[in-house]
């Protein structure tokens, strides 16, 4: 008689879904000739009955989860795009927003990054739309408007704003990434920044997208990976060229494949407020993908943060760090190297087994993807050398069918009702433009997935915020907990609409533990830290600065739901110099502030 593995378990466990999931996709595109729009709800909302036959039944008890908009309240008042769009594709991408506690006061505050309007169109110096924003958080539930005081209340064609402290001072600095030349900003420490883009060397006029800072060579200094997008050339003849897409006519100016991609860039730090890009030699240029986002995270938990990249109908990039200034490119033996259109990046232990998943949310008809880590799993073969990769397993925890009629873009785990399990939000919003109005694009609603344990994840997006209910052109979001009550917070920014800031008042939540994590002198908001938390049989892992949602940035503070535990049994922080930190017996409630001196060994 046969002996039946756990890899032959596994095979038969989820094989079968995974042919149900091809053959449903399979299924929209055959029905494309026959609808205007498969892509779009039918007016029972849903595609032909195909994602209902999936759906998971929502309990009263289930919605544990609720968020109310707090933007007007806030004193938040942003318009994005303040212009009538013109069927281009750099004018439809953006913007994201970023989270960043800029004057270390303590409290999260907001960049908002903005696209000024037509890029067919001079942008004026007085100009007095279309800027970007940075609301300082007061502490007490509301914001002020620092933009002007500050330097940052540019007038650009803005994609993406990322917080990071590159000069080792203790405050952050700021990268923001446009269709056009990029910029780097350096605080003062005063309030004021001051544009060091020439002086860094990190400028750069290509079409970027998100970037991301990270110390990968672990020597102290955080490094930053730019993505960039496609070779974006306007010829007047294109804008009379078109393609059918799901019955839709799609103008070939807006179409991502009628465009060269673009090499990455990776400006190392050299630890005298100047980089150097060594993208090409390091291994991870990325010169065939369409990068919109980039993460930075430990697969195999080696303490080297690898490298993910999220392409745009092109394959993704999955590069393993190797410890010595280098990359290897894993792409094909991951398994996580799919080739769709790929936007936003959410990076979690959802399961609880001490390494971290990889959620990529997707375009129309082309399911989002859930990449499990595997490294540790019994799939792997017991050897030394265990072969990293992941395994898409979107259908059976109930958030495949979900995105079939969905453009997804921003996107993360994030605990909302502290139950102790990761829920899931993701930002939807159309490419396809209305085809009785071409000035604008057709919104979707957003997503609130709650993970309810062994059974996967629930939507319950309307039943836990109205606002969420409302469809919009959804592209940037991040969140933070802004008001410091323990329960996280949620900021949506809607293409050519407002922001959303979703203050989270979930009834009853469980209790939780925050970790903000510092060094001096080297790295000092702990980029790359992870951090293991033991509570009993539990173990939950997390690092710092991992997440990448689409063109925006979370808050580095982690936290943690803990259910109904009021203390932590063992905290372990695996600093980025290497070394290891205990902390025993620890209250729940509280953000608890680590500072460590760290000793840096580079390679």
């Amino acid at each position: 008689m046969r002996r039946w593995n756990k890899r032959h378990i596994f095979m038969v466990r989820w094989g079968a879904p995974c042919v149900v999931v091809c053959l449903a996709i399979g299924y929209l595109l055959v029905v494309a000739s026959a609808r205007d729009d498969p892509a779009a709800p039918s007016e029972d909302g849903e595609i032909e009955g195909l994602t209902s036959r999936h759906d998971r039944q929502l309990t009263t008890d289930m919605v544990r989860i609720q968020l109310e908009d707090a933007t007007t309240a806030a004193g938040i008042n942003f318009q994005h795009f303040p212009d009538t769009r013109r069927s281009v594709l750099p004018e439809d991408m953006g913007s994201g927003l970023a989270w960043g506690d800029y004057d270390g006061d303590g409290d999260a505050d907001l960049f908002l990054v903005n696209f000024f309007g037509s890029i067919f169109d001079p942008i004026p110096a007085d100009a007095d739309t279309g800027r970007c924003a940075l609301y300082r958080n007061d502490g007490n539930g509301r914001f002020s408007d620092v933009s002007r005081i500050a330097g940052l209340d540019l007038a650009c064609f803005g994609m993406a704003g990322a917080w990071g402290d590159y000069d080792n001072d203790g405050d952050l600095d700021l990268y923001l990434t446009r269709y056009g030349p990029n910029s780097l900003f350096q605080n003062n420490g005063d309030g004021t920044f001051t544009d060091v883009t020439d002086a860094a060397g990190v400028s750069d006029d290509r079409f970027s997208a998100g970037s991301a800072w990270g110390d990968y060579d672990r020597d102290g200094d955080i490094d930053l990976y730019v993505c960039n997008y496609v070779e974006f050339v306007y010829r007047d003849a294109d804008a009379e060229r078109s393609t059918r897409q799901y019955g839709s006519e799609t103008p070939y100016t807006l179409n991502p494949s009628a465009y060269a991609p673009v090499a990455n860039s990776l400006f190392r730090n050299n630890n005298d407020g100047t980089f150097t890009d060594i993208a090409e030699e390091a291994g991870v240029s990325d010169p065939t993908g369409r990068s919109l986002v980039a993460a930075w995270f430990d697969f195999d938990n080696d303490g080297w943060v690898d490298l993910y990249v999220a392409n745009d109908v092109s394959s993704n990039g999955v590069f393993r760090n190797r410890g010595d200034g280098t990359f290897a490119d894993i792409g094909a033996s991951s398994l996580a190297a799919d080739y769709r259109g790929a936007m936003g990046l959410a990076v979690g232990d959802y399961d609880h087994d001490a390494d971290a998943d990889l959620f990529v949310t997707h375009w129309v008809a082309q399911e989002n993807a859930f990449f499990e880590n595997a490294f540790y799993s019994d799939l792997n073969d017991d050897s030394d050398e265990r072969r990293m990769f992941f395994v898409d397993v979107a259908y059976p925890l109930g958030v495949g069918h979900l995105s079939l009629d969905k453009v997804g873009w921003a996107t993360s785990f994030a605990d909302f009702d502290n139950d102790g399990y990761s829920d899931l939000w993701i930002v939807n919003g159309h490419t396809l433009q209305d085809d009785d109005d071409h000035t604008r694009l057709r919104r979707q609603q957003a997503h609130l997935l709650r993970q309810q344990p062994t059974e996967g994840f629930f939507e319950m997006a309307e039943a836990a915020c109205p606002s969420l209910a409302i469809p919009i052109v959804g592209r940037g979001g991040a969140h933070a907990d802004y008001d410091g009550d323990g329960r996280v917070d949620l900021a949506i920014l809607a293409h050519g609409g407002r922001v959303m800031l979703l203050r989270n008042i979930s009834p009853d939540p469980g209790h939780w533990i925050t970790l903000r994590l510092r060094q001096q002198g080297s790295n000092t908001h702990c980029l790359g830290a992870r951090i293991v938390l033991q509570s009993g049989e539990s173990v939950r892992s997390a690092q710092v600065g991992a997440d990448a949602p689409y063109l925006s940035q979370n808050d580095t503070d982690v936290h943690f739901g803990l259910g109904d535990t009021d203390r932590v049994d063992r905290i372990t922080i695996h600093w980025p110099d290497g070394t290891e930190e205990a902390l025993e017996d620890v209250p729940a409630n509280q953000c608890l502030s680590v500072t460590h001196t760290p000793h840096y060994n580079a390679p």
